[in-house]
């Protein structure tokens, strides 16, 4: 995470000169340095393709008002990837917008931004394709017509692109409870009059009238070719969605709540590719049912049921968890973010006293916490958690094996400090609230992209001092065998502010995109937008990550790493590090550290003299950034 707080270091690099002469300007010859240190140039390749609130989408006849433009919405969040096979074009983008806005031109509520792109022949990067719908709008950036179509969207947050073809869903997050929750002082949905349903969903929905709040939370599918919805799965049931996935197989899905109890839901349609018939379950991890295994049935036709799912759901023993965010498959295994929740409060509590269960899989994080529990059975632990004592604040990666037909966990964040460590002393790997999750296959071999959103500062979260909720996207190779944060590496840091979220690989494995949420206003343009941007270059970036571990240069007592993807220099034991240009002149200093972030140096010769503070061996060598 020092990366985060490169401008804040760099004001404090001058503050050190009472530490000795070490620190002080000196003419430096460089002619007797013994070693050179050579940081390759990044494999990767960064460009912004989309900003919210700048750039113009194309929307229909909306409202009465006429088909023209309007500037897209913020909070980018879910990306989702559709190919084109009949053309040499990639593929079509779809973006979500989490905020919550009322538009006469896009429409009220969230909403979601479509666009098609093709590779750069040349560069490798992408091209926005200009295009034209069948409903005449031409351009780049198109909005996703909802208000024509399936009644407004809103708080589009994960979503879902399906492994088999691309198909998109996205997830109306935010659970909402009245109308005046989606109305906002009429900031929001300002239509809140009863709804109609139309759907062809069979079931006790099409003709029913709900109340217009009603109408929201529902995994909602579009056509990202024609930019407009296509239907809510009311048969998916009314839930705080965030995150899912199709299976292979064109006919399973799997779903994940964010909310505290949230649920972990399963969809098998009758039909391959046709998700308006199936049946709908729920997690249960002790049902240990005969026929279904560890999945409970849900009532899918009957309204009364898929509108007050969650309550449904711990009626049936349904197992509670700490917000699922998003989903993911792999190889016979379905990945999840847990992002956790601070303070519980009576939640768990509340879920319990109405039939939810706790899983075995709080064990491990909650012992490992609190040692005065390793002597309380397993069932004493679970209830430590539901009465709300366990304060998760950094949240895990699940893993549900459909094989064995088990929830465990993949990855804990951490590592866990009762109190934020210094700036100089912070941990070089950190993961806090993981959140976007996908896998990206590189030259036939699976990583894992996680994004973080902070759910708040304390606790190691930020170093101490550090205001910020800035957060990072990070790369896990996935043929590790019990990964530990230590495996990470970090890909990505947002701007000041922002969430990271998006996550999405192109199909070929060369491109990553991801989502710049909610930044600060502060921050320079386009980076005080919310934004979409692409990473190019991962069939050769993979190779940086595999011989990191070879490239090293020994001075003396002490080796370097150039770490070129990651932008630092890695040392071999804890230094205090100062650098400067080859005039002499002190550019930076810092204290007590393994890693220093050279990512904001321009290309040229550098000299580094680096103080051990193990072996107390005082070594210098020149630093080239190429």
């Amino acid at each position: 995470m020092k990366k985060y707080y490169a401008s804040l270091v760099a004001a404090l690099f001058f503050c050190y000169n009472s530490y000795g002469q070490f620190f002080f300007d000196v003419e430096v010859d460089t002619s007797w340095l013994p070693e050179t240190v050579v940081m390759p140039p990044s494999p990767l390749k960064y460009q912004v393709l989309f900003v919210g609130q700048s750039d113009t989408v194309q929307t229909t006849a909306t409202y009465g008002n006429a088909a023209g433009g309007a500037l897209a919405k913020q909070w980018h969040d879910f990306i989702g990837f559709t190919p084109d096979p009949d053309s040499d074009d990639l593929g079509w983008v779809s973006v979500n917008h989490e905020m919550i806005l009322a538009n006469d031109s896009i429409g009220d509520g969230g909403g979601m931004t479509v666009f098609k792109v093709r590779r750069d022949p040349n560069t490798d990067t992408l091209q926005i394709v200009e295009q034209t719908l069948s409903d005449g709008r031409s351009g780049m950036f198109f909005n996703v017509d909802f208000v024509n179509t399936v009644g407004e969207t809103g708080m589009n947050c994960g979503g879902i692109t399906s492994s088999y073809d691309g198909r998109i869903w996205t997830a109306e997050e935010w659970f909402r409870t009245s109308n005046s929750s989606i109305y906002r002082d009429g900031g929001g949905v300002r239509d809140t009059s009863d709804f109609t349903i139309s759907t062809d969903i069979p079931g006790e929905f099409a003709g029913s009238t709900i109340a217009k709040y009603q109408n929201f939370n529902y995994m909602v599918e579009i056509d990202p070719r024609e930019a407009k919805a296509i239907r809510k799965q009311y048969n998916w049931g009314r839930q705080g969605f965030e995150g899912g996935v199709v299976l292979p197989d064109n006919q399973t899905v799997y779903l994940g709540e964010d909310g505290t109890p949230g649920m972990f839901t399963k969809f098998i349609a009758d039909v391959p590719g046709d998700f308006t018939q199936g049946t709908t379950y729920v997690y249960k991890h002790d049902a240990n049912d005969s026929i279904n295994g560890n999945w409970v049935e849900m009532d899918n036709m009957s309204l009364d049921e898929m509108l007050y799912f969650n309550d449904s759901a711990l009626a049936k023993g349904a197992t509670m968890f700490n917000r699922i965010e998003w989903v993911t498959y792999h190889d016979g295994k379905v990945y999840m973010t847990e992002t956790a929740r601070d303070n519980v409060g009576d939640r768990f509590k509340d879920g319990a006293a109405k039939g939810g269960v706790l899983d075995y899989h709080w064990l491990e994080p909650v012992r490992a916490r609190h040692p005065n529990l390793e002597a309380k059975t397993d069932e004493q632990v679970l209830d430590f958690v539901e009465a709300g004592f366990f304060k998760d604040y950094y949240g895990r990666i699940l893993v549900y094996d459909i094989a064995t037909d088990k929830v465990e966990t993949y990855l804990n964040g951490g590592p866990f400090y009762e109190e934020s460590p210094e700036v100089g002393a912070y941990p070089n790997k950190h993961l806090s609230n993981p959140d976007g999750l996908n896998v990206m296959v590189v030259n036939g071999q699976p990583y894992m992209v996680i994004n973080e959103d902070l759910n708040g500062t304390s606790n190691a979260r930020v170093p101490a001092g550090i205001n910020n909720r800035t957060c990072e996207a990070f790369l896990l190779d996935m043929s590790k065998s019990n990964p530990t944060v230590d495996d990470l590496v970090r890909i990505s840091v947002l701007p000041v502010g922002a969430e990271s979220t998006g996550a999405q690989p192109t199909p070929d494995g060369k491109t990553l995109l991801l989502n710049s949420q909610h930044p600060s206003t502060e921050n320079p343009f386009p980076y005080n937008n919310s934004l979409t941007y692409a990473i190019t270059g991962w069939d050769d970036a993979v190779a940086a990550i595999t011989s990191i571990d070879d490239q090293v240069t020994q001075v003396g007592g002490l080796k370097f790493w150039a770490d070129n993807l990651q932008r630092v220099i890695r040392i071999s034991e804890r230094s205090d590090v100062a650098l400067y240009d080859v005039m002499g002149r002190r550019l930076r200093v810092a204290r007590n550290i393994t890693e220093m972030d050279v990512h904001d140096l321009q290309p040229g010769a550098y000299i580094m003299r680096a103080y051990g503070l193990e072996t107390q061996s005082l070594e210098a060598n020149k630093l080239v950034i190429e």
